[in-house]
C-alpha cells in the first residue's frame, strides 16, 4: 500500500478517449494507458477535470474505473481515482468502492454546488478521509469550482490526517503553498494548472506536478532535471514549455481539446472527440499545435 509520503513526482490526469460518436473508446484508452505507463511518470489520477468527469454516466465511470486499474497493475506507477460527488454520503460510498477495486490512492474534489458552508465542506473532506486508509489528494482548484479554502484551514486537514496530500492548484499557488507548509510543514503538496508554476511549487516546497497526459515526457524532464539538481536546466526547459500551457490554459475546455488533439495527432487515440459542450479549435490552434509536436519532438 502506497503511503502520502510516496505520492510524488509527475502524476498526469488521464484523459478519455471518446469515438466520433461521442462513446467511449475503451480501445484507445488502452493504448493511452501503455503510452503513459512508457513515460517515465511517478502516478496516473483518473477522473479529473482533465477527464471529462462531469460527461460521464455512472455505468460508464465503474467501467472505465475498472480498466484504469486492470491495466495498469504492475507498472509501477500509482493509480489514483477521483471522487467528485457532490453528496458526502454518496462520495463515501464511492471512495470506498474505488478502494476496495484496487485503486493505490484517491483525489477528492470539495463540493461547491449551490455553495455549501465551511462547516460542510470540512465534513464532507473529513468524512472521505475517514472512510478509506489510502493516500487521498485533496483537491484545491478555486478557479473552476468558485470555492475559497483559506491555507489555515487545510492545514487543520493536513493536522487531523496524515494520510491527506493536497493538491494546490490556485493561480498562482506560490504564496499560498508556502503559507500552508510553513502551518503544516510535514504535508505533501502536488499543483497542477497544467504545470504552470512547477519550478517555483518544487522551490517552494512541492513535491510534484499533476498536468495533463498529452505531452507527459516533457513534464518527467523537467522533473529529473530537479531531481538530479541541475535546477536551472529544468527552469530552461520549463520556460520552453511556458508560453503554449499558459495560452492553452486560458479556459478548462481548452486546453482539454488541445491535449485530446495532441494525443490523436500522435496517433495515440483515435480521435479528438471531446463530449460537448466544449471548445473549437482554430486553424491557427492546429498549425499551433502541430508546430508544438514539431519544436519538442514528440
Amino acid at each position: 500500500m502506497y503511503s502520502s509520503s510516496q505520492i510524488c513526482g509527475v502524476n498526469p490526469i488521464a484523459a478519455l478517449p471518446f469515438t466520433a460518436q461521442g462513446e467511449p473508446d475503451y480501445a484507445s484508452v488502452d493504448r493511452l494507458l501503455g503510452h503513459l505507463a512508457d513515460t517515465g511518470i511517478q502516478g496516473l489520477t483518473l477522473f479529473g477535470i482533465a477527464s471529462e468527469f462531469p460527461k460521464l454516466e455512472d455505468s460508464e465511470r465503474l467501467r472505465l474505473a475498472d480498466q484504469f486499474i486492470s491495466t495498469l497493475s504492475g507498472s509501477g506507477i500509482f493509480r489514483a481515482l477521483s471522487v467528485t460527488d457532490h453528496s458526502t454520503e454518496v462520495a463515501v460510498k464511492r471512495a470506498r468502492d474505488y478502494q476496495k477495486r484496487g485503486a493505490d490512492a484517491l483525489m477528492l474534489l470539495p463540493p461547491f454546488f449551490l455553495q455549501p458552508d465551511n462547516a460542510a465542506i470540512s465534513h464532507h473532506i473529513f468524512s472521505v478521509l475517514e472512510a478509506v486508509e489510502i493516500p487521498v489528494m485533496v483537491q484545491y482548484a478555486p478557479g473552476e469550482t468558485g470555492l475559497s479554502i483559506t491555507p489555515e484551514k487545510l492545514s487543520e486537514v493536513a493536522r487531523r490526517y496524515p494520510h491527506a496530500v493536497f493538491k494546490i492548484e490556485c493561480n498562482p499557488p506560490v504564496d499560498y503553498t508556502r503559507e500552508f507548509l510553513q502551518r503544516a510543514p510535514k504535508a505533501c503538496v502536488l499543483n497542477g494548472y497544467a504545470g504552470l508554476y512547477m519550478p517555483e511549487m518544487l522551490s517552494a516546497g512541492g513535491k510534484g506536478v499533476m498536468p495533463g497526459c498529452s505531452f507527459s515526457e516533457i513534464y518527467v524532464q523537467i522533473y529529473r532535471l530537479w531531481q538530479a539538481g541541475e535546477h536551472d536546466q529544468a527552469r530552461a526547459l520549463h520556460a520552453r514549455l511556458l508560453p503554449w500551457i499558459r495560452r492553452w490554459m486560458t479556459h478548462c475546455e481548452y486546453i482539454i481539446q488541445v491535449e485530446k488533439t495532441i494525443l490523436h495527432k500522435r496517433g495515440i487515440i483515435a480521435t479528438d472527440y471531446c463530449r460537448h459542450p466544449g471548445w473549437t479549435l482554430t486553424a491557427e490552434d492546429h498549425q499551433s499545435i502541430d508546430t508544438f509536436i514539431s519544436t519538442f519532438s514528440l
